[in-house]
């Protein structure tokens, strides 16, 4: 058969026909990284109570870690009730996706101060350790600060840079 004055037999044509294949093969395989690199990272935390880390997304799968309340997780994956995850250290695991609440976290990377202020020479409210999970009261930085309030109360500002989870 023929095509316009190619025929389809013609070496370029086939080709032309396999890069075309190849590439809305790339694009399948790409797809969901583009999309979620549109929709920008998706961060959830642990609900009240602490929660099981599991291998694959099964309670029959392997327990890795129990996850503390609060911790933070970036979302890689959700399926059928399951949620694969990213947490602070970078290890991809499994989590119910009812142990987890849309409620933001950060945790701090390092000693961190919270301050009253968000600028560098404001009074400091708190000395944080590193580890220490704080609720994110606004996910918008502001001048590369966020604000932030521990479990105990206390609220201010830390540098964005000195935390996990946005």
């Amino acid at each position: 058969p023929r095509w316009g004055r190619f025929s389809l037999s013609t070496p370029q044509v086939r080709q032309a026909a396999s890069i075309v294949v190849r590439g809305a093969a790339a694009l399948l395989v790409l797809w969901p990284l583009l999309v979620s690199a549109q929709k920008g990272v998706d961060y959830r935390a642990v609900g009240d109570s602490p929660a099981i880390l599991y291998d694959a997304p099964s309670l029959r799968g392997k327990k890795l870690f129990v996850a503390p309340r609060g911790m933070p997780l970036e979302v890689v994956v959700s399926i059928e009730g399951w949620l694969k995850v990213r947490d602070r250290a970078g290890d991809l695991t499994w989590i119910e996706r009812r142990a987890v609440v849309e409620r933001r976290t950060v945790v701090t990377a390092v000693a961190a101060q919270l301050r009253d202020r968000p600028e560098d020479g404001a009074p400091v409210v708190v000395e944080l350790a590193a580890e220490v999970v704080l609720d994110l009261l606004d996910p918008a930085p502001a001048g590369g600060w966020l604000r932030v309030r521990h479990r105990d109360g206390a609220a201010g500002f830390i540098r964005a840079s000195q935390v996990w989870g946005v």
